[in-house]
């Protein structure tokens, strides 16, 4: 079988790959545990200095796969999977390194908010975000509202959150939710160039300054999260009973 993520390095870059292209890289349980393991061996590469995130395929990543939506290891209780998963979800911001992610197609989701919470988002002129957990019943849960709150306001962050709609490429850039917005061929390019071009620049440079930025930002993210998990858990009992 395919590995469901593929990592390349060259020159200091990462390229970390959703590989699940006939399903638009919508994540199960099976994605992410080779996700975030790829993610860990990162952590503590001193080959790695930036990394570009990227999907196989029309989409970046359709977010959950439905089909999976409440299910659990057994004996894994609502708290503890959603505890689990911002505990994998941490990692993005982290990693000792910025990192680049190439939204196209499909981005949605706990996928959006994940991507939400890297450095830089570029997007192909095609890219539909959303967040319709609301639509299954359920809340986003990954840290993703904090962060679309910080980025574009409270009145963006609610009507994504609280209706589901999908948002354009364009619409994302005018709000500064992506820094660039470019043809679908040349979305990897570009990613990729600017991930070099982090690589090049002086390692503690580039370490103090995302500190700073992650010091602006990431308090508010962890609290918004601890919320999420109260909330979700909560959501997901409800919604078991109906």
């Amino acid at each position: 079988m395919s590995p469901l993520v593929t990592l390349e390095i060259s020159d200091g870059v990462a390229v970390v790959s959703y590989n699940r292209p006939e399903k638009h890289n919508a994540f199960n349980d099976a994605l992410d545990d080779e996700f975030f393991a790829v993610l860990r061996s990162l952590h503590k590469s001193d080959d790695v200095r930036a990394m570009v995130w990227r999907g196989e395929g029309k989409s970046f990543s359709s977010g959950r796969d439905t089909t999976e939506l409440g299910v659990r290891p057994e004996g894994v209780s609502d708290m503890d999977y959603i505890e689990r998963g911002h505990k994998r979800t941490k990692l993005l911001w982290t990693a000792p390194f910025p990192i680049v992610v190439a939204l196209k197609g499909w981005v949605l989701g706990g996928s959006f908010e994940r991507a939400l919470l890297c450095d830089i988002r570029v997007a192909s002129d095609d890219a539909r975000m959303a967040l319709p957990e609301v639509q299954h019943g359920v809340i986003p849960d990954s840290g993703g509202t904090a962060r679309l709150f910080q980025i574009a306001g409270h009145g963006i962050a609610a009507d994504m959150a609280l209706t589901g709609r999908v948002m354009s490429a364009v619409e994302a850039l005018h709000h500064g939710i992506v820094s660039r917005v470019c043809a679908a061929d040349e979305l990897d390019d570009i990613a990729l160039e600017i991930a070099r071009t982090i690589a090049s620049r002086s390692p503690q440079a580039v370490k103090m300054a995302r500190q700073v930025l992650s010091s602006l930002a990431t308090p508010e993210v962890e609290r918004s999260m601890h919320e999420e998990w109260l909330a979700q858990t909560a959501v997901m009992g409800e919604r078991k009973k109906t």
